[in-house]
């Protein structure tokens, strides 16, 4: 007769190692887990700070692309009616400094400092970035019914001189023909805050606008911008030269060659293109992460700011349809 069979069971050895065996692998799990995690938190965050960037580029890109578009000539001097800021007031608004909207001839921003002080921007402005100002006529042509008191158009013409005026009375001798057409003065300057929509602490790009009745609005590109930077790809061969139509150096807004009242200035250079480059600051900063990255670009050199603030770096050379000569 045999005796019942008595039933298995564990012995503390197995069990502790079944525990110290489960122990490793759900350590294991949890740390994936949580690389994967903060993993993904980077990713999107450098993911939203290039949608940003890129976002704001596209938005500023055709206006930019336009720069110097005059309608049916496309030589600013031959304007009449435009001023520079020593000249006596011409038409336009006088809240951003003397001449600044019709200021034709102007190059289209400064380097490293705000320069509109006849204009405050949104407080506190950044002072170490550049602006930029982009003045053009608008693509199309507004009939004579449709003008505005205090705005201000460019009678267009071809062949012959043009003229700046303000209000719904082309002037004498401009008016409207098969060889002319009104266009609204179109004016932006663009700067950096380092406020925003979004509170005191957070910087954003922002635009100064002139608008029908001759009034110029301060607005929000967007937030998140913490510098500007803009250089010039200017094309210094003389005309009928064989490599005439390339760009042959970036420059800055204020360098020599771009200035009638430097010895250096090259006169009959041409800007053929603009390249941007924006620092994009996350809004919020982010807990964990030091930024110890230094920035290098245009003539930058920015950094560690070491604060929990996650940064990039994003640029675009955008080519003008409108070549223009630097005077």
């Amino acid at each position: 007769m045999t005796s019942p069979q008595r039933p298995a069971g564990l012995t503390l050895i197995e069990l502790m190692v079944a525990l110290a065996i489960g122990s490793f692998l759900m350590i294991g799990a949890i740390t994936v887990f949580l690389q994967s995690r903060a993993t993904f938190r980077v990713t999107e965050s450098v993911a939203r700070l290039q949608e940003t960037g890129r976002l704001v580029l596209d938005m500023i890109e055709p206006d930019i692309r336009m720069a110097h578009y005059w309608g049916l000539t496309n030589r600013a001097h031959r304007i009449l009616g435009r001023a520079s800021a020593t000249d006596p007031a011409g038409p336009g608004p006088a809240t951003c400094g003397n001449n600044w909207a019709i200021d034709l001839d102007n190059r289209i921003g400064t380097n490293n400092r705000y320069g509109w002080t006849a204009c405050p921007g949104l407080s506190p402005v950044e002072t170490g970035a550049d602006t930029l100002t982009v003045r053009r006529a608008s693509q199309n042509p507004t009939a004579a019914a449709a003008l505005t008191a205090r705005t201000l158009y460019i009678q267009s013409a071809r062949g012959m001189n043009s003229v700046l005026f303000a209000g719904t009375v082309i002037p004498a001798g401009y008016e409207d023909s098969a060889g002319s057409s009104t266009h609204r003065l179109v004016v932006n300057g663009y700067y950096v805050s380092r406020a925003s929509t979004l509170g005191s602490t957070v910087p954003s790009l922002r635009v100064k606008t002139l608008l029908t009745g001759g009034v110029i609005q301060d607005q929000e590109v967007l937030p998140g911008i913490e510098d500007f930077q803009v250089q010039y790809g200017v094309d210094t061969d003389a005309e009928r030269e064989p490599f005439r139509g390339a760009i042959d150096r970036y420059v800055d807004a204020d360098d020599p060659i771009l200035d009638p009242g430097d010895a250096a200035f090259i006169d009959g250079a041409e800007i053929l293109a603009v390249r941007i480059w924006l620092r994009v600051r996350a809004e919020r900063p982010e807990t964990g992460f030091t930024d110890s990255a230094r920035y290098v670009y245009a003539d930058q050199d920015s950094g560690p700011f070491n604060d929990g603030f996650r940064r990039i770096v994003v640029s675009k050379t955008i080519y003008l349809r409108n070549a223009r000569k630097s005077s």
